[in-house]
């Protein structure tokens, strides 16, 4: 009996032309959708009657909602199809932002964000679809063009807003993430094939999913209220008590259950532990850097003898070279991982992160230090991203690439948590005092947030000679192991 016939390179190069823009535009929704709201969270808190520690919770809700939905996401596409999951993500993105078009309410727009926070499943299902999908010689390029869309959307999302806001209203930043999401809805609908790959054998694990959701939110809304309550407020204590123990009782449950929705085994290799950990020094420094930035441009000049008094456009213009260095960095990332692996890529990723904010910390004086800097910090970014995936896919087998992805995108998420609480406590524990009713922080603040996230840059570029070469068919550029097999760790990460 003869053997199936084998695609033919025809049909290869359609099904990357179709399924890959498809999932490129729907990483894009999300990310832009995820960081469009950020600049304009000082005039929301006036339009909507709010005070500014509330308004807050625009963006808290949104990263704890994408936390816990991520990773569940990722491991019903596992089990159920990666398809049916991301179109699911997506709506939950449509849904929120047309709440968002549709009221008024401070309260249903929280609703709104939460909603939205579903976008955040894309990731992972993208990248899985991916490997199922693609040629294996594409594969390598695919992942790091939707690792790293995560990064151009980010930017161009605070340049959108900008531009909107010239014309507009705040409310045409959600008719933005609503026409975003409608297309992406529809080319993953008609472009993206329903995938063969799921794990069959395995099953839901409800328990140890509210365990998960409940340390996330836990630990998330810590970190994110902190810099209000106080950390050492009994709300801010008592809430990371509760995540520490519940993260534990987690892990117990995860270890007893047949069918765990989180393989801690699979978690603590090397490959991935090591990766996550970047993953999470990595996503401290893109929003970290995004919001002191922002902020440093925007400062008025006159008043601190800094920034350059920018609106939220120019503001916006100036971070248009990270994503412009993030879309550079997508084959840039992918050649490099095909030849050399993914480490030389993190790693690079790390230093270049490193050196933009080491830039900015010792020269901030003209515009084009902002643009400079921007540009090789997008540049860095958008390496890392491309890489961790690779790493991920060499390290599980095929039907644990879902959430282990996923899990790769909460602690890029909860990293960046932690980044803008950091430099918010850093920014707001030294200010000036001056004749008019906003607090500036001083030049040596900003010097310091700066000189911080070089710092976590750095970290985040040496975590990767911790991980040990993965061995993989030479066939596979991305460092993933054949579908019918699990992959072949090196013997020194046993």
């Amino acid at each position: 009996m003869s053997e199936a016939p084998q695609p033919t390179t025809a049909a290869e190069k359609q099904s990357n032309a179709r399924v890959l823009p498809a999932l490129i535009l729907a990483m894009l929704s999300f990310s832009v959708v995820q960081t469009a709201v950020v600049p304009i969270l000082p005039s929301l808190a006036k339009e909507l009657d709010v005070s500014g520690s509330n308004i807050t919770w625009l963006m808290t809700a949104n990263l704890l909602s994408a936390a816990v939905l991520t990773p569940l996401l990722g491991r019903f596409g596992d089990l159920r199809g990666r398809k049916p999951m991301l179109l699911i993500s997506l709506a939950g993105l449509v849904a929120g932002s047309a709440l968002a078009v549709s009221t008024h309410s401070f309260t249903w727009l929280v609703v709104a964000r939460v909603l939205q926070g579903a976008g955040g499943g894309v990731m992972p299902l993208a990248i899985s679809i991916v490997r199922d999908e693609l040629p294996k010689q594409k594969v390598t390029g695919g992942v790091a063009a939707i690792s790293a869309s995560m990064g151009v959307g980010s930017g161009l999302g605070l340049v959108a807003t900008g531009l909107l806001l010239e014309h507009w209203n705040y409310k045409s930043i959600f008719w933005m993430g609503l026409v975003f999401g409608l297309i992406a809805v529809a080319l993953v609908a008609f472009r993206v094939p329903t995938d063969p790959v799921t794990d069959k054998e395995g099953g839901a694990d409800p328990i140890g999913a509210l365990a998960l959701a409940a340390w996330l939110s836990a630990l998330l809304v810590a970190v994110s209220q902190g810099n209000h309550w106080g950390w050492t407020s009994t709300k801010t204590l008592g809430l990371f008590a509760v995540a520490a123990v519940v993260a534990l009782v987690w892990g117990v449950i995860e270890t007893k259950v047949s069918h765990p929705l989180v393989d801690l085994k699979m978690m603590s290799r090397p490959a991935v532990a090591f990766t996550n950990l970047s993953g999470l020094l990595i996503g401290f420094g893109m929003y970290g850097s995004f919001m002191v930035i922002s902020n440093f441009a925007q400062t008025p000049e006159k008043y601190a003898h800094y920034g350059f008094t920018a609106t939220v456009l120019h503001a916006g213009v100036m971070l248009l070279p990270s994503a412009i260095g993030s879309m550079v960095a997508a084959p840039v990332g992918a050649l490099l991982i095909a030849r050399r692996g993914p480490r030389l890529p993190l790693v690079l990723g790390g230093v270049l992160g490193a050196v933009s904010m080491a830039y900015l910390a010792l020269r901030h004086s003209h515009e084009g230090d902002i643009y400079t800097a921007s540009a090789i910090f997008g540049l860095g970014i958008g390496l890392a991203f491309a890489a961790m995936p690779a790493f991920i896919n060499g390290a599980v087998p095929v039907e644990q690439s879902g959430i282990a992805n996923g899990m790769n995108s909460v602690l890029r998420t909860v990293g960046g948590a932690i980044g803008t609480a950091v430099m918010t406590a850093i920014l707001t524990g030294d200010v000036m005092k001056l004749p008019i009713p906003v607090l500036l922080p001083t030049l040596d603040a900003y010097k310091h947030a700066f000189w911080t996230t070089a710092v976590v840059c750095v970290i985040a570029g040496a975590v990767p000679f911790l991980i040990r070469t993965v061995k993989s068919a030479p066939a596979v550029a991305d460092g993933s192991a054949p579908q019918d097999s699990s992959p072949q760790l090196a013997k020194t990460d046993a």
